[in-house]
């Protein structure tokens, strides 16, 4: 039984929130279970504050906590390198979240959406605040929305 604590500390690192890349298919379940989605443009490959939001701020405990109950969370990246690329079907994906929620382009952009895609809140660039605090606001607009 000396595998126990290792299959234990196994399923422990795998229950951080899952990032999705179908939309439609976030806004499905989180009807379902009538969460906001949260939806993060990214350049993986080349955004400097699109990389550090993600590893800084939505890799931490506090925020992956709050979303794993509450939050249906959708990347659309849009990264630059021939290495990287996507999948032809993912960048039209993609390139349609961008054309209904970020026309302008703008990255890092990350939005808090209602069940129904509505915006709630919107961070334009790295939201320069701790993790704690970034889901301090995510908290206090769910619980408002509610």
């Amino acid at each position: 039984m000396k595998a126990f604590p290792f299959l234990s500390l196994f399923f422990f690192l795998n229950f951080a929130p899952k990032w999705q890349t179908d939309f439609d298919q976030a806004k499905l379940k989180a009807k379902e279970e009538h969460k906001y989605i949260l939806l993060s443009f990214s350049g993986s490959d080349w955004c400097i504050p699109c990389i550090r939001l993600h590893k800084e701020i939505f890799e931490s405990k506090p925020f992956e906590d709050f979303a794993e109950s509450n939050l249906e969370l959708v990347n659309a990246d849009f990264p630059r390198l021939k290495k990287n690329q996507l999948p032809k079907d993912q960048q039209k994906l993609n390139e349609k979240l961008a054309d209904q929620y970020n026309p302008q382009g703008n990255f890092p952009l990350t939005l808090l959406l209602t069940e129904d895609g509505k915006v709630v809140k919107s961070w334009d660039g790295y939201p320069n605040v701790s993790p704690d605090d970034f889901t301090g606001q995510l908290k206090t607009l769910v619980h408002a929305n509610q």
